[in-house]
């Protein structure tokens, strides 16, 4: 699977930012992406950049920037998310959603958002003592 745009940036940990990291996602879209899916991925990648904001970088200065990767390909858009906070137990989070009833509806589901989305899911720790969220969808067949 080859890689036919990518684009990766740092943007500084606010949320008045997401209207510039939905800008320079937006320079990679192509007429060829299927409508439902590209609007998927925008909500995904807005959904992984607000939570490492209000999450991951909530206790530190607004100085430490979230790093944002992404890759498409002809039948997949590959988004990576690099954050500066606390590791998190994302399969560990996701597995206890599935176990509650829906109590705080609107509060706590953009992670099972993003799971229903993506083809792929994970957040991982790397060696740099930072978080890489992957999210990866694969695009609708034509």
């Amino acid at each position: 699977m080859s890689v036919l745009k990518q684009i990766s940036f740092k943007i500084e940990s606010d949320l008045k930012a997401l209207d510039q990291v939905l800008g320079y996602f937006d320079q990679i879209n192509q007429p060829w992406i299927p409508k439902k899916d590209w609007l998927q991925c925008q909500l995904a990648l807005a959904e992984g950049f607000t939570n490492a904001v209000r999450h991951a970088h909530k206790n530190l200065p607004p100085d430490v920037s979230v790093e944002i990767e992404i890759k498409l390909s002809s039948n997949s858009l590959e988004m990576r998310i690099w954050d500066s906070g606390p590791s998190f137990d994302l399969q560990g989070f996701l597995q206890a959603k599935d176990l509650q009833e829906n109590r705080l509806v609107g509060h706590g589901q953009g992670l099972p958002i993003l799971q229903k989305i993506a083809a792929q899911l994970s957040y991982a720790r790397t060696d740099d003592q930072r978080n890489c969220l992957l999210i990866v969808k694969n695009f609708s067949p034509l």
